[in-house]
């Protein structure tokens, strides 16, 4: 089958750490089941300044055809050299790549994050940009929302489009799954880590405030960011690593007992799942990221995303028997089986036919 994907979130070269790959793994994975599969980036220039992204001039980058313009959604697309009609199914994410696919009159399935949920709910976007996204998303053909929580807001807002929406999660590498038994929580020290953009809604602070407040507990802090300053502040115990490579998170995963992320308005949340393959017993914010996935108490732990409520759910997995906690590990290890990447791109197309 012959594939047109078409998005913004794509990095037209492998080594960019800027964009995330969560895209990128779709289309690999379809690549080795031996589809053809061709990406479109409608790249608004202003974004490889205000957020530091690598610039490429309009044109072909091996699959990759990036189309650069000016002002956000108002783009023009008459230079463009691909034939549309050469490809079998059409798959737009984001609200650019939505908009651009849309306005070619394509038959595509329409891929939703939490940025086209902010151009559906805020303001800055009613009088325009609303309304069109609202046009395109009906002459959609199918919608993929990244998470259970996303797909759930889209319904409340939409219900109309029951019928063609589905989830469309992302999913590790099956060979990073650690299945070794990790030793007993050591009740003396509960060991904690986090990875994250410091960035304020990924809440950080509660997280270190709550802490603060335990007793016994060692938290390690991967990742930097501009609220990097302001945390080191909170709690001078709290470990801060800046930066580390993929081999070296997995690495402090293996070392520690418990994964929290109290972020809001997350997509997905690719680190959850990672945690998870690393044998942490993993807590994610009630209502977001890959909550629909972590089932409370079942394969890892929810929470509310305020300081006492993080406190208590901490205080709730150190006071489980080492028994209980194995089973949850284990839950945690049989859920990823269904969410490694070959499993979840091979959903995704399955449930696009399905519709």
């Amino acid at each position: 089958m012959k594939i047109l994907f078409i998005t913004d979130l794509y990095p037209v070269k492998d080594n960019e750490n800027t964009t995330p790959k969560t895209l990128l793994n779709f289309v690999k994975e379809w690549q080795k089941s031996g589809h053809t599969v061709d990406v479109i980036k409608p790249n608004f220039i202003l974004n490889s300044f205000l957020r530091g992204k690598p610039f490429y001039k309009t044109g072909q980058y091996e699959n990759i055809y990036n189309v650069n313009y000016w002002t956000p959604f108002w783009f023009v697309s008459n230079h463009l050299t691909l034939n549309h009609s050469n490809y079998d199914l059409i798959i737009a994410h984001m609200p650019s790549g939505i908009l651009y696919a849309d306005k070619l009159g394509l038959k595509f399935v329409a891929g939703i994050h939490n940025s086209d949920l902010e151009v559906l709910t805020s303001p800055l976007y009613k009088f325009h940009f609303k309304k069109r996204l609202e046009k395109a998303l009906y002459n959609a053909k199918a919608i993929a929302c990244r998470s259970y929580v996303l797909k759930n807001k889209l319904l409340k807002l939409y219900p109309d489009f029951e019928n063609k929406t589905f989830v469309a999660s992302s999913g590790i590498d099956e060979n990073i799954i650690n299945y070794s038994t990790r030793q007993p929580f050591d009740r003396s020290t509960l060991k904690i880590l986090t990875c994250a953009n410091l960035i304020k809604r990924k809440n950080i602070d509660k997280l270190i405030l709550a802490c603060k407040d335990l007793r016994d507990v060692e938290l390690t802090v991967i990742g930097d960011g501009k609220e990097k300053k302001y945390l080191e502040k909170l709690d001078k115990n709290v470990k801060f690593t800046g930066w580390l490579t993929k081999e070296k998170v997995y690495e402090k995963m293996r070392e520690n007992d418990i994964f929290v992320l109290p972020s809001i308005n997350e997509t997905f949340g690719m680190v959850y799942l990672e945690a998870m393959s690393q044998g942490c017993i993993t807590v994610c914010t009630k209502n977001d990221g890959i909550s629909g996935i972590i089932k409370d108490g079942e394969n890892g732990f929810l929470t509310e995303a305020d300081i006492e409520n993080i406190k208590k759910t901490i205080l709730r997995i150190k006071n489980l028997p080492y028994e209980s906690l194995q089973i949850i590990q284990q839950n945690a290890f049989e859920t990823l089986k269904n969410y490694t990447s070959k499993q979840v791109a091979q959903n995704y197309l399955q449930q696009i036919f399905n519709i």
